[in-house]
């Protein structure tokens, strides 16, 4: 645990990077609901979704990949989803459903998470279904943002997509987590000293 907390590991641009996002959630909530503003909402969203592409690429290609950052990044991105969620309940009352879908997945992972690193001492990575649900998300609620007068069945549609991939995610990151504390299970102790 001490790892995540020494100084090379908390000052890499791809963590400064995901800082940044964390700053434009406030910003986002503002434009949405406050100044009702779509397309300067939807260019924040779009800045902190390449802000998200730009920090794993340089994260990978440089060579500063981070445990702090495996934490930092995913943060970040649910803390920006949880936001466009609140924002959009406003106009769109069936997406507190989706909120509390969202809430519980999100509480189950980190739970999960948490216990593979205490006994695993290991932190993953997302996976390539946990992307796909927040490309699903984003596709669909950037829809809703920019389209607001779309028909109900349309609006009910988007938000029955994003609560079955949340739900899929959800089952599978379950899976690999109940993975990972078998494997940690099943390989011989480390000298952590």
């Amino acid at each position: 645990m001490r790892r995540l907390l020494n100084k090379e590991n908390i000052l890499t641009l791809p963590n400064l990077i995901s800082l940044f996002r964390l700053l434009l959630i406030p910003v986002i909530l503002w434009l949405y609901c406050i100044r009702q503003d779509v397309l300067l909402t939807m260019a924040v969203i779009v800045i902190s979704g390449l802000s998200d592409i730009l920090d794993g690429i340089i994260a990978r290609k440089f060579n500063m990949v981070s445990d702090l950052g495996k934490i930092l990044d995913p943060c970040a991105d649910k803390l920006t989803q949880a936001a466009i969620l609140i924002s959009l309940a406003v106009r769109y009352p069936a997406i507190t459903v989706l909120i509390g879908l969202f809430v519980f997945k999100e509480l189950v992972m980190a739970a999960m998470g948490w216990i593979t690193l205490k006994r695993a001492d290991k932190v993953n990575s997302a996976q390539w279904y946990g992307k796909a649900n927040t490309v699903i998300l984003y596709t669909s609620t950037a829809i809703l943002i920019v389209f607001p007068q779309l028909p109900y069945g349309a609006v009910q549609f988007l938000i029955g997509l994003c609560a079955v991939s949340m739900l899929l995610s959800l089952a599978l990151y379950v899976l690999f987590y109940l993975r990972q504390l078998k494997h940690s299970r099943n390989d011989p102790p480390q000298d952590r000293s």
